[in-house]
């Protein structure tokens, strides 16, 4: 299951609700919700046929939104590390899988890489640094217990709370000068993209037979 996209799309809800109660324009139900967001992405007719640097030489739309991407990573990272530099985290990866475990509970350390779309022996050095640091810890599974599952600890959750207005604040200034409309376009797509890359991903496939896997599913 992509919690991720289902987190996405409840927050989306969530915003939809707030606008559509200060200012009643579309009935609170599934046709109302939709509508709003239609009409969202219709307030920007000029996205239509957007220019870019090195369009009129044969650049592709796919060069630019590839690149732009990695860009816009790239500051959040940054970003990132003016959190980590008042605090005991050794990289973003340290809050980011502390706010996984807060927000979906245990999880075994496979379920918990793979939410945060990591490989395998990244995710366990993440995982091993929450330990020692006492931010995590591991448990045996209630309902198996031949399986352990790692759990977010009161330590954890301390350090969580005392650095979390800084990592909202991080999280606030990725998303720029986007007016609440555009954030809910960006929403819609990114949750689109999300969920067709982390169906490739969920395959377990090979670094190398990944590209092709995906490129196939476009076709």
């Amino acid at each position: 299951m992509n919690f991720d996209l289902i987190k996405s799309v409840v927050e989306l809800v969530q915003q939809f609700v707030e606008q559509n109660e200060a200012k009643t324009l579309y009935s609170n139900d599934l046709k109302g919700f939709t509508e709003w967001v239609s009409a969202s992405s219709k307030d920007y007719p000029e996205l239509q046929n957007p220019a870019w640097i090195g369009k009129e030489s044969g650049r592709s739309s796919d060069s630019v939104i590839n690149t732009l991407l990695i860009r816009i990573s790239r500051y959040a990272k940054s970003y990132s590390r003016s959190v980590m530099s008042n605090s005991g985290f050794s990289s973003q990866d340290d809050f980011i899988y502390l706010i996984s475990l807060k927000t979906m509970g245990a999880m075994s350390k496979m379920e918990l890489i793979k939410h945060n779309v990591q490989e395998k022996s990244s995710g366990i050095v993440v995982i091993n640094r929450l330990i020692h640091n006492g931010w995590a810890e591991q448990t045996v599974s209630q309902k198996d217990k031949r399986a352990k599952h790692i759990k977010i600890t009161d330590k954890g959750l301390a350090v969580l709370k005392d650095h979390m207005d800084e990592i909202r604040k991080a999280s606030q200034v990725v998303t720029g000068n986007l007016s609440p409309s555009e954030r809910m376009l960006l929403i819609s797509i990114l949750s689109k993209l999300d969920e067709f890359h982390y169906s490739v991903y969920q395959m377990n496939l090979e670094t190398i037979d990944m590209l092709e896997a995906a490129y196939k599913k476009l076709n």
